[in-house]
């Protein structure tokens, strides 16, 4: 496990995209997991101005999103099929058919994610996933008590994960209470992993996925199982970290490690 703490937020943020980028430039027909969610905008972002600027080409690319709510339709503006149109699939210019989510409007949502799981190995696995970590230390939707050993399913979603999408949703509006999202194994099968968790409202949870003990209560924490695994960090959500020295010693300001 590599445990990269940056300078700041933005550091962070340039610093996940660094490595995506590094990995399409390794393989351009790659295929890439993306995840949604308020840490991950200023990662698109930066990849947004990359594309730009010329220097990043995604057009070779295949992705996989790890989640989407069930009962969502793909025109509502807070699907995750319409967030990521939004802050990367236009500006990439991908083809819908390379761009892959669970159908959340699906009539049979556990046929749906069996499908996806299905379309996931079809594609040959996924070559490097982004993930973001919930205040409960869920990925993807695997709320605290998910197997370890879990396949893409149908998530029922805990009330601590809904209050914190509440505000992306209108007042007259629910945030759903069922998400369709890749499992804990589907994601430790993957060959690299790149989590980004920023701010001191994820430093407890941080710690509890890289120094505790392997939980089901912190979902994240499996990721000590991956054998490609990395943390990028800015230094509060890092303030936990009791080996903290050790990690900026290894990789000084989020860099590559000392030989």
């Amino acid at each position: 496990m590599r445990v990269l703490i940056c300078e700041d937020g933005a550091a962070a943020a340039q610093r996940t995209a660094d490595i995506l980028c590094a990995s399409v430039a390794n393989r351009p027909d790659a295929v890439l997991g993306l995840a949604t969610g308020g840490t991950m905008e200023p990662v698109y972002a930066v990849l947004r101005n990359r594309i730009a600027a010329g220097s990043l080409d995604l057009s070779g690319v295949t992705t996989f999103n790890l989640d989407e709510y069930v009962g969502l339709a793909v025109t509502h503006p807070q699907s995750y099929r319409a967030t990521m149109q939004r802050l990367l699939f236009d500006a990439a210019g991908l083809p819908p058919a390379r761009c892959h989510l669970p159908d959340g409007s699906a009539a049979d949502p556990v046929a749906e994610a069996r499908a996806y799981e299905a379309a996931i190995e079809a594609a040959g696995g996924i070559d490097l996933q982004l993930l973001g970590i919930g205040h409960n230390g869920h990925i993807g939707f695997n709320e605290p008590t998910s197997s370890l050993g879990s396949r893409t399913r149908v998530k029922t979603l805990t009330g601590e994960t809904r209050r914190a999408n509440a505000r992306f949703f209108g007042p007259d509006e629910e945030a759903p209470q069922f998400a369709i999202t890749m499992g804990i194994k589907t994601v430790l099968e993957t060959r690299a992993c790149v989590l980004l968790a920023t701010g001191p409202r994820k430093a407890a949870v941080v710690a509890a996925a890289i120094e505790g003990p392997l939980a089901a209560a912190c979902p994240a924490s499996a990721l000590q199982l991956h054998p490609q695994a990395t943390f990028v960090l800015d230094p509060a959500a890092a303030a936990g970290l009791k080996l903290r020295d050790y990690y900026e010693t290894v990789h000084p300001g989020g860099g590559e490690a000392r030989l």
